[in-house]
């Protein structure tokens, strides 16, 4: 198990994990998405460099070029819905990858008790190939875990890859804990604490309503 801070080393990733944040930038939805999707590609970037390549003979109008290509079947998994952007930009860089979604939600018990529940899934066989699953925020994590044991209903891949922009410190916790040693956590931040409604704070907010409008 591995867990990847991105946000620990500057890069213009940083700059756009703030403009997330900034409540001034925020109303501008159209904004906001293009920010998860840029994340997304710079994530997808950065996990590429975790692949299996193999070096092969491209033919060019001049002559022949040996380049290492990414041999990985890569299967990319979202969490619906705040998760769509983000997923699209993981696939402007692996446009080659097989696509999975996953819904899960808190169905609230009372003003601050909730439950996750998974009620919808779309899926490729994943067994043996490459997952990566894609969620924005990893508050208390357990959407997470339930999207993957959600997923191996489809098989058992070879490696997983957790990719979020911000995760509680707590999210990460419990993942390390309870996902499979072949497991990569990426993120771009990881904050302190959760609220009394388990938000991360300090975050950005709700994601979902940020990107698409606020949900009844």
């Amino acid at each position: 198990m591995e867990v990847i801070n991105l946000g620990e080393s500057n890069s213009i990733l940083n700059r756009f994990v703030a403009e997330l944040r900034d409540v001034t930038i925020q109303t501008d939805s159209l904004r906001f998405r293009r920010n998860i999707e840029r994340i997304g590609e710079i994530m997808a970037y950065e996990i590429s460099k975790r692949f299996a390549y193999e070096v092969k003979d491209i033919s060019s109008p001049l002559g022949i070029a040996p380049m290492s290509i990414p041999q990985d079947q890569v299967v990319i998994s979202t969490i619906l819905r705040a998760g769509l952007p983000y997923h699209q930009g993981f696939l402007s860089y692996l446009d080659n990858a097989q696509n999975a979604f996953v819904s899960a939600y808190r169905k609230y018990k009372d003003r601050l008790n909730f439950d996750i529940h998974i009620e919808y899934i779309a899926s490729p066989r994943i067994s043996d190939k490459t997952l990566i699953i894609t969620d924005p925020m990893l508050a208390t994590g357990s959407s997470m875990e339930l999207a993957y044991e959600a997923l191996l209903t489809k098989g058992t891949p070879a490696h997983i890859h957790v990719a979020s922009i911000i995760a509680s410190k707590q999210a990460v916790d419990l993942l390390t804990k309870r996902m499979p040693d072949n497991t990569t956590i990426w993120l771009a931040a990881i904050d302190p604490e959760l609220d009394d409604h388990s938000y991360i704070v300090p975050g950005l907010g709700d994601a979902g309503d940020l990107a698409y409008g606020e949900k009844e």
